[in-house]
């Protein structure tokens, strides 16, 4: 029971952290653009790190997610890294990465913490082969987390429809990779608009009220983004329809393997 509750508060802390650092710009519009973000993205990733380390110390230590997959883990990250070191070097049309496939099929497979940490350190391990590391990172390492943290919802709607068999399951998850595809894009961009200046009515503005603020940044979405982000929701949609039962059952194949503890016998 106390294992279960210090594991909801450390991953409430970091979603938490991540809602504030993403949001305070539409209630203080009235903070200097240039600066509402820049001055705290160091502080974010540091306490963004330390919070997976701290983490993965707990997850080891309680048994949460057993040693096995701490293992299992850092090599899907090394393998989500190198595609995503794939896709700088050869440029894919739009705001497709073929990192979310993987992180949202291991969501889904081994839970929503095991979710959060695939997402959050491919991007902090990847950015650093690809020398991607700057004041986006945070908030990147943040909303890839939260694609493998809500990935495991997915078994609630799947679970109602069983005599659907794998079919079911792999049209649920492409849908939710494709809204992904979107959603990520939506919150992402909320770091950049801060720094955006000179765009009339789609700019952050001082002293309008929530909703204007809300109108202003949907415009921007629209005009700079909705596009790219439509690619990158085809593409996961793609990716989990043509690939996805093939790797569930790797990756559930693993599960099995790993799912027993040594016993002492001293």
């Amino acid at each position: 029971m106390l294992e279960r509750f210090l594991s909801f508060i450390i991953y409430g802390l970091s979603t938490a952290i991540g809602i504030i650092a993403f949001i305070y710009p539409f209630w203080q519009p009235a903070l200097q653009q240039s600066q509402t973000h820049r001055n705290d993205s160091p502080l974010l990733l540091t306490v963004l790190v330390t919070l997976c380390f701290v983490v993965i110390l707990f997850e080891v230590q309680g048994q949460g997610i057993n040693t096995k997959l701490i293992a299992l883990l850092g090599i899907l990250v090394s393998i989500n890294s190198i595609l995503r070191f794939m896709e700088v070097a050869i440029p894919i049309p739009g705001g497709f990465s073929p990192i979310f496939f993987l992180i949202i099929l291991t969501g889904y497979v081994y839970g929503g913490r095991f979710g959060f940490l695939m997402g959050a350190l491919t991007l902090i391990v990847s950015a650093l082969i690809t020398g991607g590391v700057g004041p986006w990172l945070p908030y990147q390492m943040l909303t890839a987390g939260w694609v493998g943290l809500t990935a495991s919802s997915c078994r609630i709607v799947v679970k109602p429809f069983k005599k659907g068999g794998s079919q079911t399951e792999i049209i649920v998850l492409a849908i939710f990779g494709g809204l992904w595809g979107f959603i990520y894009g939506i919150i992402i961009n909320m770091w950049f608009w801060s720094f955006a200046t000179g765009i009339g009515e789609h700019d952050l503005q001082a002293n309008i009220g929530f909703i204007d603020t809300l109108r202003r940044y949907a415009l921007f979405y629209v005009a700079t983004s909705l596009l790219w982000d439509f690619v990158r929701g085809i593409g996961n949609t793609f990716f989990i329809l043509f690939f996805g039962k093939a790797t569930l059952s790797v990756l559930r194949r693993f599960q099995q393997r790993f799912d027993f503890s040594y016993i002492s016998q001293s």
